[in-house]
C-alpha cells in the first residue's frame, strides 16, 4: 500500500494540477510532501517501534495513513492536499520500518528469512505495478480523488487484521533520539525546499541561499548528535559491514535516478503525446511487468551469484534506458522511443535493487532490525525526494532557457525533460560505481 501510494499519484498529477491550481514546479510537492515526511521520519519510526512495540506502531501508522488518505481525497485546495500528503507520510513512517522489522524478526532461520524478504520485495514491486495501472483506471473512470480513496478499505483491513495474524515480538529498552530526529528531518527538508525553490527563482535567490546553508548546518549537527547519542537513530555500526553500507548508498542513488523520472515521463505522455490518464497508466505496464518478473528470480540468483554481478548488470541496464530517454523529441512515438527504455529500466531496477532488502536485513541483529529497516527505507525515500527536487531544478532551468531562446512551449518542455534525463543517467552511473565495491561471495556465502 505504501509503495502503491508513491506511484499511483503520478498519473493523476495533470488532473490534480488543473483542479487545484498547482504551478508546474509546485506540483512536485504532491509527491515531495509525502516522500519528505516519510523519509525524514522513518528513522524515528523505526526507533519508536523498538520502544512502543512494532505491531502497535504498524497499526497506528496504518490508521493515520488511512485517515489522511480520506482527508486528501476530500481536499478542495492545494494546501489541504499537501497537508494530507504530509500526514500520509507520517503514518507511513510509523508503519514502514515496523513492517520490515517484523518480517526480519519473525523468520529466524536464514533461508526462510531470505525467502520472506524476497517476497517483501516482490510485493513492493507489485504495489508499484498496480499503482501505475490503478492510477490511470481510477483517474479516467472516476477522478483523481479516487486515487486517495482507494487506500481507505486497504488501510482499514490492515488495522483490523494485523492484531489477529501478526505476532507481537518482545520489546527492548530504548529511548527516542528527538534531537537527532529534529535536526535530520529539518536538514533534509531545507535541502529539498532549496532545490524546489531554485527551479523557479534561480540559485541567486536569497531564500535559496539561506535554506541551503541551513540544511548543511542541520545535517552536520545531525551527524555529531548521532556520534555521541547513547541510542542514536542511526547506529554507526550498521555501516561497518561493507556490503550493507554499499546497499544503503545504492538505495539512495537508485531511487534518485530512477523513481524521480516517472514525474517527467507522465507529463510527456499526457502533455506532449496527448495520452489519456488510462492510456498513461497502461503505458507503464511493460516497465512494471519487467520489474515484477525480474524480482521473482532474485531468491535464486542472489545466493548463486552474490550481489555484485546482479547490481552491476541491473545498473548498466538502467543507464542505457535513461540514456535512451535523452533522445526524446516532441515527435517521439511510444513504440519506438519509450517502450524500449521502459523495459530496460524495469529489468534493471528489479535486478539492481531487489537484493538490497535481503543484503541489509538478512544479517542484521534482531535488536537492531527496526533501526536497520528505518535506515534502508530512509535511504530510498530521501533519495527519491532529493532526486525529484534536483531534476525539477534542472528541468525548470533548462526549459526556461529554451523558451527564452525562442523554442515553442512544447519544445521547451521536452528540452527540459531530456536534460533532466541526462542528470538521471549521471546519477545512475554512481550506483554502478558503488556496486563495484560489493564483495564477490561464494554461492554458499551470505547474500
Amino acid at each position: 500500500m505504501l509503495i502503491l501510494d508513491a506511484t499511483v499519484m503520478n498519473v493523476a498529477l495533470p488532473k490534480i494540477q488543473a483542479d487545484l491550481g498547482f504551478s508546474p514546479t509546485s506540483l512536485s510537492w504532491v509527491m515531495n510532501a509525502y516522500s519528505l515526511a516519510f523519509g525524514g521520519l522513518l528513522l524515528l519510526g523505526g526507533r519508536a517501534g523498538d520502544l512502543f512495540g512494532r505491531r502497535r506502531m504498524l497499526v497506528l501508522g496504518a490508521a493515520l495513513f488511512t485517515a489522511a488518505s480520506l482527508a486528501g481525497g476530500l481536499a478542495d485546495s492545494a494546501a489541504l492536499l499537501v497537508a494530507a500528503r504530509v500526514a500520509q507520510g507520517i503514518g507511513a513512517a510509523a508503519a514502514g520500518p515496523s513492517t520490515l522489522a517484523l518480517i526480519a524478526t519473525t523468520f529466524s532461520e536464514r533461508r526462510e528469512r531470505v525467502r520472506a524478504l524476497a517476497l517483501f520485495s516482490a510485493m513492493s514491486s507489485g504495489g508499484f505495478a498496480i499503482g501505475l495501472i490503478l492510477g490511470g483506471l481510477l483517474t479516467e473512470w472516476f477522478s483523481w480523488r479516487a486515487v486517495l480513496f482507494i487506500n481507505v478499505p486497504l488501510g482499514a483491513a490492515i488495522v483490523a487484521l494485523v492484531p489477529k495474524f501478526v505476532p507481537a515480538p518482545p520489546r527492548r529498552q530504548a529511548h527516542l533520539d528527538l534531537p537527532g530526529a529534529l535536526t535530520g528531518t529539518a536538514g533534509v527538508a531545507s535541502l529539498v525546499y532549496t532545490f524546489i525553490r531554485a527551479a523557479t527563482y534561480g540559485w541567486g535567490d536569497t531564500t535559496v541561499l539561506i535554506t541551503l546553508a541551513a540544511g548543511i548546518v542541520l545535517l552536520t549537527a545531525f551527524v555529531f548528535i548521532e556520534r555521541s547519542a547513547t541510542q542514536p537513530l542511526v547506529p554507526l555500526r550498521l555501516f561497518a559491514d561493507r556490503d550493507r553500507a554499499a546497499a544503503y548508498v545504492n538505495f539512495f542513488f537508485g531511487p534518485m535516478a530512477m523513481m524521480s523520472m516517472f514525474f517527467f515521463l507522465t507529463q510527456f505522455l499526457q502533455e506532449v503525446s496527448h495520452f489519456a490518464a488510462l492510456e498513461t497508466g497502461f503505458a507503464f505496464l511493460p516497465m512494471a511487468a519487467a520489474m515484477f518478473g525480474m524480482v521473482r528470480f532474485i531468491p535464486k540468483l542472489l545466493p548463486r551469484f552474490g550481489p555484485k554481478p546482479l547490481t552491476l548488470a541491473g545498473t548498466t541496464l538502467m543507464i542505457i534506458g535513461l540514456a535512451w530517454l535523452t533522445r526524446l523529441s516532441p515527435e517521439s512515438e511510444y513504440l519506438t522511443s519509450l517502450l524500449g527504455p521502459m523495459v530496460l529500466l524495469g529489468l534493471g531496477g528489479g535486478l539492481a535493487f531487489s537484493p538490497l532488502n535481503i543484503i541489509v536485513m538478512s544479517t542484521v541483529r534482531p535488536e537492531e532490525s527496526g533501526a536497520a529497516g528505518g535506515v534502508l527505507q530512509t535511504s530510498q525515500q530521501v533519495g527519491a525526494t532529493l532526486g525529484l527536487a534536483i531534476l525539477v531544478t534542472v528541468f525548470g532551468t533548462s526549459a526556461r532557457h529554451a523558451a527564452e531562446a525562442g523554442a515553442s512551449p512544447e519544445n521547451a518542455l521536452v528540452t527540459g525533460m531530456t536534460d533532466a534525463f541526462v542528470t538521471s543517467a549521471s546519477i545512475a552511473t554512481l550506483t554502478f560505481l558503488v556496486a563495484l565495491t560489493f564483495r564477490k561471495l561464494r554461492a554458499s556465502g551470505r547474500p
